[in-house]
């Protein structure tokens, strides 16, 4: 499993984008789409809302589970993908591509995230 360097990532199993603009891609990664098993079902921030590091912002429901989204940093949800809302399939079959999530403008640094070698030792551990 080979995890983007580019990106950072939470505890939680999201990643985060350098931000362009002050706007970061947020979605979760291959570990955790593994884990989830068939992702069938996906509810994500409005457009607008305001989310916090570290709280819950939407679900994923898998054929094995529902799980929480977590947001990896304070912000406001600029965009949500309509795509993985139409196919979550696409969180298992393209996580750190088209199964993004959301895009959320940062408010203040992130804290407590990742590097994907960091992150690549805490999920082996």
């Amino acid at each position: 499993m080979d995890n983007p360097q580019q990106l950072r990532y939470s505890k939680e199993h999201e990643w985060l984008s350098d931000a362009e603009n002050g706007v970061s891609t947020v979605g979760i990664t291959e570990h955790a789409a593994g884990a989830l098993g068939d992702v069938v079902y996906v509810e994500l921030p409005e457009v607008g809302a305001t989310v916090t590091a570290g709280e819950s912002c939407g679900e994923l429901e898998s054929t094995k589970s529902v799980s929480d989204l977590y947001s990896p940093v304070d912000g406001e949800i600029t965009e949500v993908n309509e795509d993985v809302v139409a196919d979550p399939s696409l969180v298992n079959s393209a996580p750190f591509e088209g199964g993004w999530l959301f895009k959320v403008k940062i408010s203040g640094e992130p804290a407590d995230l990742l590097t994907a070698d960091a992150y690549t030792a805490f999920t082996a551990g």
